[in-house]
């Protein structure tokens, strides 16, 4: 049998995709299913988990106090450290979170700066590189964070088409000399079409190389911060549920048993011990 890689089967024309199995997804059906369940018996509307407000301003206090255990992708020590610096407030904030807290931005100094500049600790405005470039990088305070900020401003700034950024993009993952020379030639080459100086279209080009290294998958980073936010919210408002949830998903592990509880326990949340008469298979509110 004949090993292929990623490229060999995109020369092919095939697509190669990567699934991901996530135990969260049933920690969150488990803690729906439970909150529904007790709404049916008093007659309230089921819980929406699609519909959840992304402005809630309790689960944004839980965050910023770091009480992130049980919270997906958040609940590290490093993470946490890293959200006790950002003080998320919004939805944005969260995905920055995930595509943030990786090797390259944290020893680039990425993240001290994206940091600094939410909350105003820079001197002076923020750099948009060009005006034109405002609207795709003022989500993320002028810095290049994902993977689809590089495609923005090459098709903004210099006119490339989707497929060709997405090619840009790739180039400057892989780094190669002469596919990067050529690059920089069509981007120079496009903007100067549109009225950018070559020398400013140069300067903006090394920048989204250096910074291309680092990008992330924004569309990644997005859906891991909504089952971040999701679980939050769940800690937040509807803690017993939640906590029984977690706990069914790790009750053959008992470090992360007791891990649970006395987060729970801290939390407010009443834990009963077994009772052979009461109790069923799973944890129950």
């Amino acid at each position: 049998v004949t090993q292929f890689d990623k490229d060999d089967v995109e020369q092919v024309g095939l697509v190669k995709f990567d699934f991901l199995g996530l135990r969260t997804l049933t920690i969150i059906d488990w803690t729906v299913r439970t909150i529904n369940a007790a709404r049916a018996r008093t007659g309230e509307a089921p819980l929406d988990i699609t519909a959840l407000p992304l402005d809630d301003a309790h689960t944004y206090r839980l965050l910023k106090s770091c009480r992130t255990t049980a919270v997906f992708q958040l609940e590290s020590r490093g993470m946490r450290d890293l959200v006790r610096k950002l003080q998320p407030d919004c939805f944005d904030d969260i995905v920055a979170l995930v595509a943030l807290f990786r090797p390259g931005p944290l020893q680039s100094g990425m993240v001290d700066d994206f940091i600094a500049r939410k909350h105003g600790r820079t001197s002076g405005a923020i750099d948009y590189l060009h005006p034109s470039l405002a609207g795709i990088l003022k989500p993320t305070y002028g810095v290049i964070l994902y993977q689809e900020q590089v495609m923005q401003i090459a098709q903004t700034l210099s006119g490339y088409t989707l497929g060709g950024a997405d090619l840009l993009r790739r180039a400057m993952g892989k780094k190669k000399p002469e596919e990067m020379a050529t690059q920089r030639s069509v981007f120079v080459e496009g903007a100067v079409l549109r009225g950018v100086p070559a020398a400013r279209a140069g300067l903006i080009f090394d920048l989204i190389e250096k910074f291309a290294g680092y990008g992330f998958n924004k569309s990644h980073a997005a859906a891991y911060a909504l089952l971040a936010y999701q679980t939050a919210y769940m800690k937040t408002h509807h803690a017993a549920a939640f906590v029984a949830a977690n706990l069914s998903a790790v009750m053959d592990d008992t470090d992360k048993v007791r891990q649970f509880h006395d987060d729970a326990v801290a939390n407010g949340v009443k834990i009963l011990p077994p009772d052979i008469n009461a109790s069923g298979f799973r944890f129950e509110p």
